[in-house]
């Protein structure tokens, strides 16, 4: 890879691993709808101009039902579960769980007929990341933080699922063009909640500084290193950097708002992290006699698990 994918690629780990220390420290002042709507505003703002100067809207507006789906699965629903759990369970527990994504992932691609033949190494990647799971996850399975659990575990199943609707039904749409008017969906979606949640009183610095960072940085920013980073290395090596986030969420936790950093959590990080890694590994497959020069067309899936 070469040193401008290196770069692209520690980039975006960081990008998309501290969004749950910004969350975190936005739900102290504002309700959930301000957060998700600050966050698809900023974002839609920043990225729907370029989509438009880029055109192609053609295409947004034949794949629009698609697109609603996309939105619903990987933005309306999970961005407000994972707002809210977070007024529970702490940045970095919130960021190993949603490294679950690519375990739910499998699963869910077994469950809806994926002719892929699950080998002993990917069968025992599934068993050593749900152990790691439920390892962080038990201590915590009452009261509140039960649920706070659950709404995690949904948003780790949104995120499997709203990639495959861009791979089935999301093709022929470009990546700009979905993040943008799936941000633009979800910010029109979010703005009555938001108007009628509106806080009292202006929030602090640090609240402000940590929604617009979720915005711009973390979302808008994210977005067009993300393309940049695919163009650079291609899909797959590039989505390797999600096994890098957990990691940058745990470590922001610790130490800007110092969470603790237990044996559990250094437990559950290998467990989920190695059985991520081992569950999507892909045997390799002889070179086609003569490959499709549109074989190489990026991959449309723009998933959080993200975001």
């Amino acid at each position: 890879m070469s040193r401008r994918g290196w770069a692209l690629f520690v980039l975006m780990g960081v990008l998309w691993g501290i969004p749950y220390l910004m969350i975190k420290v936005a739900v102290e002042d504002v309700s959930v709808p301000m957060v998700v709507f600050a966050r698809t505003a900023l974002g839609a703002a920043v990225l729907l101009p370029l989509a438009i100067r880029a055109g192609r809207l053609d295409v947004v507006r034949r794949h629009w039902r698609p697109l609603l789906a996309f939105t619903a699965v990987e933005i309306l629903g999970p961005w407000a579960l994972l707002s809210h759990a977070e007024t529970e369970l702490t940045s970095s527990m919130t960021g190993l769980l949603i490294a679950a994504v690519p375990i739910v992932g499998v699963v869910l691609a077994r469950l809806v007929g994926d002719a892929e033949r699950l080998g002993p190494v990917r069968w025992a990647g599934l068993l050593v990341g749900l152990t790691g799971v439920c390892v962080l996850a038990w201590p915590h399975l009452g009261g509140g933080s039960a649920w706070a659990v659950g709404e995690v575990m949904l948003v780790a199943l949104g995120y499997a699922i709203a990639p495959m609707i861009a791979l089935r039904r999301l093709q022929d749409l470009p990546s700009l063009q979905m993040a943008a008017f799936s941000l633009a969906i979800a910010a029109a979606v979010y703005t009555g909640p938001a108007v009628l949640t509106w806080p009292d009183s202006m929030p602090s610095t640090r609240v402000l500084a940590a929604l617009i960072a979720l915005g711009l940085v973390c979302t808008a920013l994210a977005f067009i290193v993300f393309f940049e980073l695919i163009r650079e290395v291609g899909a797959s090596r590039g989505m390797v950097f999600t096994y890098v986030n957990p990691a940058v969420a745990v470590a922001a936790g610790v130490v800007f708002l110092s969470e603790p950093f237990t044996g559990t959590i250094m437990l559950s990080f290998a467990l989920i992290l190695g059985g991520s890694v081992l569950a999507t590994v892909q045997r390799r497959q002889a070179p086609a006699p003569t490959p499709d020069p549109e074989g190489t067309r990026r991959d449309p899936a723009v998933s959080e698990g993200s975001l």
